[in-house]
């Protein structure tokens, strides 16, 4: 892989707008589309709070890793911080984790585009309707899935180059459709009466719980978890030190405005004859913002909501199949992956191999879960295990390794590490019970990938690797074990009630937390992350 990559020189760089534009055409995808309804579903008009405290969860978590992609720029960095610490095995779960979050993320935002376009109200486009029954992709519609997602993989085929023209274009066009559904929602039919409805129950009309609960299971996290794509192409980037961070923060901070805003324009813009029908649960939409659009009779804008049901995420698609291939490149670096995935085009300076090789798992993935909010629970769930690892990955990097480089040094690393931490236990306990369990399994599948490769190297001081890692597998077998016994709202057995079920798990994450950090090794992968540090300009 290092050797592959000396023919990065003549690779065309990342500016900062282009860095921005390729995060925001991740982050500004089908969540948007589909976010703000089922959040609404999930807690009324609370859901706003939802929003906030998603965006305070991702932003801390981000926080912490502007440090360690500023320490480490370099292609697929998201999967190589854990083993550079804790060893192999640990990197292999937390790569394999985030893989599986990307991996996913490519058939949600096909399904999205083709749930649209299914809803299409024009008589020469009823052949669209067998796309979509009840929320999940038909026969018919999977083969157009198939088709989006072929069309995701070949924007990435041909070089950076093109990716950071496509991205561009299309962020532009997607910032500007929710800015103009926001202001014309707003102007043509609010319903201020509808945030604090005494009939429906008031601002909380199903408590404090499903606020929490809201975060994972209406897909929030997943809309604001595209920081990484940043992260993940941190080699491709001028001027790393100062655009890793730079474009992270100018990223979540736009997004985090537009989510916020949508949510607040979604829930005025109801009719409240159809809320007190149905109240909050039974609001049910094809297509939320289009079929709000039809209501209000804003022709043009239903026009442009359905153009943009196929830009949105289309850009998000073509930015993470750049992220996702480049994350299965760099799980071949440890030696328990085929190495031939990690091979890199040295016209191109693409993984193509790994591009289609996602691609085929895409497809298999979208035919067995073929539901938005099925998918988007699990890319939640999955993406908050692998970033546990990087709050315990940079105390222990400052305690371990403090000659490092440090381009970007974060204040309050001690304190923001374990809140962060924290924060992600909490949001994969809101996911509820089963999908904890659901997605530890699928995390689980990829250990014997991870075994063979070490039968083949006669396991090669595989104590010491297990060590490092020990913590983390006790950490998913207490979630998946609390999460069965915890509280009735998050779909457990209630033996623990809530909010002291969150009391619960705040404690014990910490200790799991401080676990990990003592559970440093000084390992053979840090030798690779000496040779890229040393390569740091700081000045």
């Amino acid at each position: 892989m290092t050797q592959n990559n000396s023919n990065a020189v003549a690779k065309p760089k990342m500016s900062l707008f282009s860095v921005v534009m390729l995060a925001l055409s991740s982050i500004i995808g089908s969540g948007w589309l589909f976010g703000s309804w089922e959040a609404s579903k999930v807690t009324g008009p609370a859901a706003i709070i939802s929003w906030i405290i998603g965006a305070l969860v991702i932003g801390i978590i981000a926080y912490v890793y502007i440090e360690l992609g500023t320490m480490f720029p370099e292609s697929g960095g998201m999967s190589k911080y854990a083993g550079y610490t804790h060893g192999p095995l640990l990197g292999f779960v937390a790569s394999w984790a985030n893989w599986v979050s990307l991996v996913t993320l490519l058939p949600i935002e096909a399904v999205a585009a083709v749930q649209y376009m299914s809803s299409w109200p024009w008589s020469w486009a009823s052949w669209t309707h067998k796309f979509i029954a009840n929320g999940t992709v038909t026969t018919e519609g999977l083969f157009v899935v198939f088709i989006f997602i072929l069309i995701f993989t070949l924007l990435n085929y041909w070089s950076v180059n093109l990716l950071t023209r496509f991205t561009a274009l299309t962020s532009v066009f997607k910032l500007g459709v929710p800015t103009l559904t926001i202001i014309m929602l707003i102007a043509s039919g609010f319903h201020t009466g509808n945030f604090n409805n005494p009939d429906l129950g008031g601002f909380l009309p199903y408590g404090t719980a499903p606020i929490f609960a809201a975060t994972t299971v209406s897909g929030i996290i997943f809309s604001y978890n595209a920081f990484q794509t940043i992260i993940n192409v941190g080699d491709e980037i001028t001027n790393p030190k100062k655009n890793i961070w730079r474009g992270i923060v100018i990223a979540l901070l736009a997004s985090i405005a537009i989510y916020v805003l949508l949510q607040f324009t979604f829930i005025g813009a109801i009719d409240p004859a159809t809320l007190a029908k149905s109240g909050w649960h039974g609001v049910n939409f094809e297509s939320p913002f289009a079929d709000l659009a039809i209501m209000l009779n804003i022709n043009w804008l239903v026009i442009l909501l359905y153009l943009d049901a196929f830009v949105s995420p289309f850009g998000t698609g073509v930015s993470f199949v750049a992220s996702t291939s480049r994350t299965l490149a760099a799980m071949t670096q440890t030696g328990h992956l085929p190495k031939v995935l990690g091979k890199i085009s040295k016209r191109w300076g693409t993984p193509r191999i790994a591009m289609m090789a996602n691609f085929i798992i895409s497809c298999i993935l979208v035919s067995v879960f073929k539901n938005w909010a099925v998918l988007a629970s699990v890319i939640s769930t999955s993406t908050l295990i692998a970033y546990l690892t990087g709050p315990v990955t940079l105390v222990a990097l400052r305690k371990h390794a403090p000659g490092f480089k440090r381009p970007v040094t974060i204040n309050f690393a001690n304190v923001v590490a374990p809140i962060s931490f924290v924060l992600a236990s909490l949001a994969i306990y809101w996911a509820m019970w089963p999908t904890t369990m659901e997605v530890i399994i699928v995390i689980i599948l990829g250990l014997p990938f991870y075994f063979f490769y070490e039968h083949k190297m006669n396991w090669k001081d595989s104590a010491k690797k297990f060590k490092g890692s020990y913590w983390m597998l006790a950490y998913l077998i207490f979630m998946s074990a609390f999460s069965y016994i915890g509280s009735t709202p998050f779909g457990g057995l209630n033996w623990v009630h809530y909010p002291f079920d969150f009391v619960v798990i705040t404690i014990v994450a910490l200790i799991f937390f401080y676990w990990g950090v003592n559970s440093y090794q000084a390992t053979d992968e840090m030798k690779h992350a000496k040779e890229v540090n040393n390569k740091v300009k700081e000045d």
